[in-house]
């Protein structure tokens, strides 16, 4: 009689034990797979700027960076959803350290000219803000489930230039100069990007160089081409 008590209270316990885990399993909020899920809604990225198509006597001293960031609407183009469009609208703000000077006469016309004696200057940079907007044609290893893959990001950036300033200092005087007309203030750049997880490598080249025909040293044009060697990071 008490072997079948204590078989009966088991049994009991039991089928309790197991009503209350179907229940939980019944109330439990159910995982559910976004079929229609995008990628990489937002970007920062930081560079390392390098110059082409520069004149004679023209060098590049001390580190030139750039920082980027910014929002792309990514849009799926196939059902597998790893190939897409993203055009985005982003900031972007870079500094360029060289021994080109860029002052101005008494006038107030634009002068050009490349630095003799470097070591007695403090500060020669020339800084440059833009609002940019990058498209970009996407391949992905990407599914619903897996937020770690594979990527090849190519495109072109438009930006527009919308504040610079070139800045000279040494021993003697302070030159900032804020108005410039020879640049050319709308930028056009390709750009590719490839990585895995988070680790992103770009390049990003531009296809107009920073100042136009006017801006000359002495018969020589100054011209300026950047290109942007650095790493990217991607965020839903």
């Amino acid at each position: 009689m008490r072997l079948f008590l204590l078989v009966l209270l088991f049994l009991t316990a039991f089928t309790v034990v197991r009503a209350q885990d179907v229940k939980r399993s019944e109330n439990a909020i159910p995982t559910v797979v976004d079929s229609l899920y995008r990628e990489d809604q937002f970007y920062v990225a930081l560079s390392f700027n390098l110059i082409n198509n520069e004149p004679d006597s023209f060098s590049q001293n001390g580190f030139s960076g750039g920082l980027s960031l910014g929002f792309i609407r990514d849009m799926p183009v196939n059902k597998r959803r790893n190939m897409a469009l993203g055009v985005g609208l982003g900031f972007s703000t870079n500094s360029y350290n060289s021994n080109l000077f860029i002052g101005e006469d008494p006038s107030g016309a634009t002068v050009f000219s490349i630095l003799e004696d470097e070591d007695s200057v403090d500060r020669n940079r020339f800084y440059t803000n833009l609002i940019e907007m990058p498209i970009q044609f996407r391949w992905r290893t990407s599914t619903a489930t897996n937020t770690t893959f594979w990527r090849i990001y190519s495109g072109v950036k438009l930006s527009y230039m919308f504040t610079h300033r070139a800045s000279f200092k040494d021993d003697v005087s302070s030159v900032k100069k804020t108005s410039i007309p020879e640049l050319n203030r709308f930028r056009y750049a390709a750009t590719l990007t490839l990585g895995h997880g988070s680790f992103n490598a770009f390049v990003q080249y531009d296809l107009n160089t920073l100042f136009d025909d006017n801006a000359v040293i002495g018969t020589e044009r100054v011209n300026l081409q950047p290109i942007k060697f650095g790493i990217e990071f991607y965020l839903l």
